[in-house]
């Protein structure tokens, strides 16, 4: 389908956070995710060229690439593509890949996701661009399988070795709804998050680039520990398949940071399912005491955590009306969500705020934010 002449769309896609079911993704592990009240926005104008002209707001920087170049990593001018340009171009490549016709474009973004901070600003912006793309193509494919094809943008054109949580909850997002995901299966359904609660995202301000990160050792270590024990257990197909009880009594099989990383895994996969019960069965004090499991399992076992991470969460749980808290996302720095009641929002974030600093001579920076819908498109005038 041949997209007319000068198609103007905006796209917003929003930010993630992950509830529990960290570092289990890519694990075949059941993940916790929801979108948030926080998200790029790119207004775009697409026409019958096969340029496509971006222009970073936030980061004051522009680009320019061909669709019929994308193998290369170029810009027009035969430089190597900025860092942050290889997400939608990356997109971009993975569905011409998969047969879809694209569009050229010129476009604008900004976003009020921090960058780095383990809220998927790159998947918002793979998604923004998916959806975009969609919109003008009029492609009836189903927004899994969107994901799924921004996920192969990220492991094989960017090169993070990541899962499919971020890219799923950025698409599927529900208003007022966490999102239960079987990352084996691809099954899902939504799970209302308790109604006098709020998220509380804090940043820690400490940054990482996950593509030259541990997080690739970490997804090696993990595919290592299931060749071991897929040794005894030849019909296993990821490490989240496995219980507690079957590691347990496998642990002398493994190396021990081997062994580190698989009980992680499978222990915050069991985390993740209870979690699901707690919520539904309205009990956050449950919910919260297995987000507090959830990061000292982060930190001792998978070791992604930091001092600053550390102690946002160790002063969060200190405070009235915290639930639960924990580092989200890949770690090595970034952000802690927390789960508050809802009229004790104000005095936390200030009183976090306030120890943190004390603490680490670092300001964080401190939101609260709501479950939100996922990303979308729309023509505009």
């Amino acid at each position: 389908m041949s997209t007319p002449h000068a198609v103007h769309l905006h796209a917003w896609s929003p930010g993630r956070v992950n509830l529990l079911g960290e570092h289990v993704d890519y694990n075949g592990g059941p993940v916790l995710p929801a979108a948030i009240d926080r998200c790029l926005s790119v207004d775009a104008r697409l026409d019958d060229s096969r340029l496509v002209k971006l222009t970073a707001r936030d980061l004051e920087s522009e680009t320019c690439f061909s669709l019929d170049g994308l193998d290369a990593k170029l810009d027009c001018d035969g430089l190597p593509l900025p860092g942050w340009a290889l997400y939608p171009a990356g997109v971009a490549w993975s569905l011409q890949r998969r047969g879809l016709t694209l569009s050229g474009m010129q476009a604008e973004f900004s976003s009020d996701i921090p960058i780095g901070a383990g809220l998927s600003s790159s998947a918002a912006l793979e998604v923004a661009f998916a959806v975009l793309w969609q919109a003008a193509g009029g492609w009836e494919i189903s927004r899994m399988e969107l994901a799924q094809l921004c996920l192969q943008a990220e492991r094989e054109y960017v090169g993070l070795s990541c899962g499919i949580l971020d890219q799923f909850a950025v698409l599927h997002g529900q208003r007022g709804h966490a999102l239960y995901l079987d990352t084996q299966t691809l099954d899902w359904r939504t799970v209302p998050l308790p109604p006098h609660t709020a998220i509380i995202i804090a940043d820690s301000r400490v940054r990482r680039s996950l593509t030259s990160s541990a997080y690739n050792q970490r997804f090696n270590e993990c595919r290592q520990a299931l060749e071991i024990l897929q040794s005894r257990f030849p019909n296993l197909g990821s490490l989240g398949e496995f219980s507690p009880a079957d590691l347990y009594v496998s642990a002398r099989l493994l190396p021990e940071t081997l062994l580190m990383r698989a009980r992680h895994v499978v222990e915050e996969c069991d985390r993740t399912r209870r979690a699901v019960q707690a919520l539904e069965a309205g009990d956050p004090c449950a919910f919260g005491q297995l987000m507090l499991e959830g990061h000292a399992s982060l930190r001792d076992l998978y070791e992604v955590s930091t001092p600053e991470l550390d102690t946002l969460v160790e002063v969060a749980a200190t405070l009235p009306g915290c639930y639960g808290s924990r580092l989200t996302g890949a770690g090595f720095g970034g952000c802690t969500v927390s789960l508050v009641h809802r009229t004790e929002v104000d005095d936390f974030i200030a009183e976090l705020e306030r120890q943190y600093q004390q603490a680490t001579s670092i300001e964080p920076f401190i939101y609260c934010c709501h479950a939100s819908d996922g990303a979308r498109a729309e023509a505009l005038s």
